[in-house]
């Protein structure tokens, strides 16, 4: 499309080129409004260049596409890691989106006459803007539990953002520290990788759902009842769990007796299964207690127990970070995350957009889709 900017109009500031921030950008260059785009890193999609190896979209290809390009049918139905970075490169070029890398936008502000808001960024830069879009991402800052005896412990213990493959652990005992999708993930990679043993700590048993059912992917049933009461759907996930799911319960994952659909609300997505129900029937994923504290060499368990493995891999989740960069506007819960999101902002924020800080089960690129046509059409509306 052709540039329509105002000559000497702000730009919306979009701190973050993930998802997210790209999608927004676009939709707004769509109604004719510049967005910029501010990246920390040297490239768009940061985070998804520094994930795991075999890292597959949990979603389809068809329902994961970003506003006004679809992903290319090659990149087939479960797009692999590179495939997403390939895409969100073409994404930029597509919509000629206008990105600043190498800038880290270390705090937002409001400017000195309550009308909109200053950045402070890197060298000493302080854009601003009366309307800003944060987009910086849902797994922003590891967060690793402070285990008691962490520091002392003589093994190797990594969080799950430094993993990238199960090359340095063949022929080792690794221990997986939750079992959230990543984590499942890590511990099925292990095993086919060639680990001596791997075993999984799981302190909430989590739901597990087929990735798809006779070809209807679980993300398509996420779309169809993410609006419905949630008593409803913990009694079909029920239903449906007897119906396609084995019982796990010998082998310490038996079914939760929250209802899926509780959980979620709760901010716990289920684990989609991409090999740990065929592993852990098999032995070859062993489920082990809770981790509690580390001993020296030794790693203590909720049950008592002690093991020594050679590795411990985190998977324990990440924080939104989101303190020093808003944390002082009033615009976050308790748990750092945004009071508002989407289209709507704080009453006491007005033009402070943020987007991808929800993890839904109808799947998190299509969300952000949704939510940056949203954004960009509130923006339109409060700019005219």
């Amino acid at each position: 499309m052709a540039d329509t900017f105002p000559e000497h109009s702000s730009p919306v500031y979009v701190i973050g080129g993930g998802p997210g921030g790209l999608a927004t950008a676009a939709a707004l260059r769509e109604r004719g409004i510049r967005a910029v785009v501010l990246e920390k890193s040297e490239a768009v999609a940061a985070s998804w260049r520094a994930h795991y190896d075999r890292l597959h979209l949990h979603t389809t290809r068809r329902l994961s596409a970003l506003p006004g390009l679809a992903i290319p049918r090659a990149y087939g139905r479960w797009v692999a890691r590179d495939d997403v970075v390939r895409y969100l490169e073409q994404y930029v070029e597509h919509h000629r989106l206008e990105i600043v890398t190498g800038v880290e936008v270390s705090r937002i502000d409001r400017a000195p006459d309550g009308e909109g808001w200053v950045l402070r960024a890197t060298g000493g830069r302080t854009p601003s803007s009366p309307v800003v879009v944060v987009a910086t991402g849902y797994n922003h800052t590891p967060r690793v539990p402070d285990w008691p005896g962490r520091k002392t412990y003589t093994g190797e213990l990594l969080h799950a953002s430094r993993y990238r493959n199960a090359r340095p652990y063949q022929g080792r005992d690794v221990l997986v520290v939750g079992v959230g999708n990543t984590g499942a993930e890590i511990a099925v990679d292990l095993v086919e990788g060639g680990a001596a043993r791997v075993r999984l700590a799981v302190r909430t048993v989590p739901h597990i759902v087929r990735r798809s059912t006779a070809g209807w992917p679980a993300q398509a049933t996420g779309v169809m009842v993410r609006r419905l009461p949630t008593p409803l759907v913990d009694r079909a996930a029920r239903a449906m769990n007897r119906l396609t799911m084995p019982d796990l319960a010998e082998h310490g994952l038996p079914l939760p007796e929250t209802g899926l659909y509780t959980r979620v609300r709760q901010g716990a997505i289920p684990v989609q299964d991409v090999g740990l129900i065929d592993a852990v029937q098999a032995g070859k994923v062993e489920v082990v207690a809770a981790v509690e504290s580390f001993e020296e060499d030794k790693v203590a368990l909720a049950d008592g127990s002690r093991i020594s493995p050679d590795t411990v891999v985190a998977a324990t989740g990440y924080r939104r970070g989101l303190d020093d960069l808003v944390g002082h506007l009033d615009v976050l819960d308790a748990r750092g995350k945004p009071l508002a999101h989407g289209p709507r902002t704080a009453p006491s924020a007005p033009g402070l957009h943020f987007t991808g800080y929800t993890n839904p089960i109808s799947g998190m690129f299509r969300e952000l889709a949704i939510d940056a046509r949203k954004i960009a059409k509130a923006i339109d509306r409060t700019s005219a």
